[in-house]
């Protein structure tokens, strides 16, 4: 499922793994032994979070952008 939210991806010392997290659905970690394989895990749990919402019709968050410096 193609979606504009984005993925943060940094290493956790206390789960010693990778933790991906997206902003917009603070409660959706996810974990992996690489970066790799946490934004897999990742992009699995996006695209069911966001297939619930949609079957309970409930909003979506508008995906957050950031400015980069020109």
């Amino acid at each position: 499922m193609n979606n504009r939210y984005a993925i943060q991806i940094c290493w956790s010392e206390e789960d010693e793994a990778f933790v991906a997290v997206c902003r917009e659905f603070p409660g959706l970690p996810a974990f992996g032994e690489t970066r790799e394989e946490a934004l897999h895990e990742a992009q699995i749990a996006l695209d069911l979070m966001i297939e619930t919402y949609r079957e309970k019709s409930i909003p979506l968050p508008e995906p957050q952008s950031i400015l980069l410096a020109a």
